[in-house]
């Protein structure tokens, strides 16, 4: 019997009981009502607003423009339509990197403004005092290692993370500090396989992939390039499951050409 068929709402419990059942977890973004209602309605068990609004609705280059507020307004709207799924919503860029105590605020004014149920941010050891007063606000925390999108002027390339030992070893290291401070969960983004498994198998939280193998307890990926909303990306680790970009703009077209003909509207679309 499924753990997600047998709870009314999922909570950060619930995902630690799949875990140890050995039920894969189901995460995709949303970053609307209409979207978040279409996940909703198929059953998946997590919707993370991610910062990647930033790309795929808002049209930046990268993920680190998104303000706090504009995240409030999509984590808002997605969380009127999620009526079972867990929202997780991402800390934006410069929303809690200077302190703890930013941190914290900006984790509450998401929780407050938008009815979300936990906070996402990245990062390692380097975020654990920041974690730690979140929590003891009484906000869930998921944390995210690996290829850490924010950073992405540090690293200077979106290729695979920790492919070397130290960076390995850090990682590993980060995953434990994660857990020990009480994240409820990680996200491990596009990593060598092997290591994903390996910490997957260090930590009694689950940890989510994407780009980062089979072995994770669940994966992730951007709802819009999983139905191919997204014109020309395709990374190895996407299974783009639909072609929407060419379903929709052949709808388009025919509506155009429908105008253009005088074919619409017709005696059954008037009054």
């Amino acid at each position: 019997m499924s753990v997600n068929k047998e709870v009314k709402r999922v909570t950060t419990s619930t995902l630690l009981e799949m875990k140890r059942n050995g039920e894969k977890i189901a995460m995709l973004t949303a970053y609307d009502f209409s979207m978040a209602a279409v996940v909703e309605a198929a059953g998946i068990d997590v919707i993370l607003v991610g910062d990647s609004a930033s790309n795929v609705m808002a049209g930046h280059e990268t993920t680190l423009p998104i303000t706090l507020d504009q995240m409030i307004y999509h984590a808002s709207s997605v969380v009127r339509a999620a009526k079972k799924a867990l929202v997780v919503v991402d800390l934006p860029f410069g929303s809690y990197q200077g302190n703890s105590k930013e941190a914290l605020n900006s984790s509450i004014r998401i929780m407050k403004e938008s009815g979300a149920h936990a906070v996402k941010m990245e990062g390692g050891t380097e975020i654990v005092e920041s974690i730690t007063r979140i929590l003891a606000a009484g906000i869930p925390v998921m944390g995210h290692l690996g290829l850490t999108p924010q950073s992405i002027y540090k690293f200077g390339t979106y290729t695979v993370r920790a492919k070397e030992e130290a960076e390995a070893n850090k990682l590993k290291t980060d995953a434990l500090a994660l857990q020990e401070a009480g994240c409820f969960g990680v996200v491990l983004e596009k990593i060598p396989a092997k290591l994903a498994q390996e910490v997957t198998e260090s930590l009694a939280i689950p940890t989510i992939g994407i780009g980062a193998g089979g072995k994770c307890d669940g994966q992730v990926l951007v709802i819009h390039d999983m139905l191919g909303l997204n014109k020309g990306f395709k990374p190895r680790f996407l299974r783009q499951y639909l072609n929407l970009f060419e379903e929709m703009s052949g709808a388009v077209k025919n509506y155009i050409a429908d105008v253009k003909s005088k074919d619409f509207p017709g005696e059954k679309e008037q009054y």
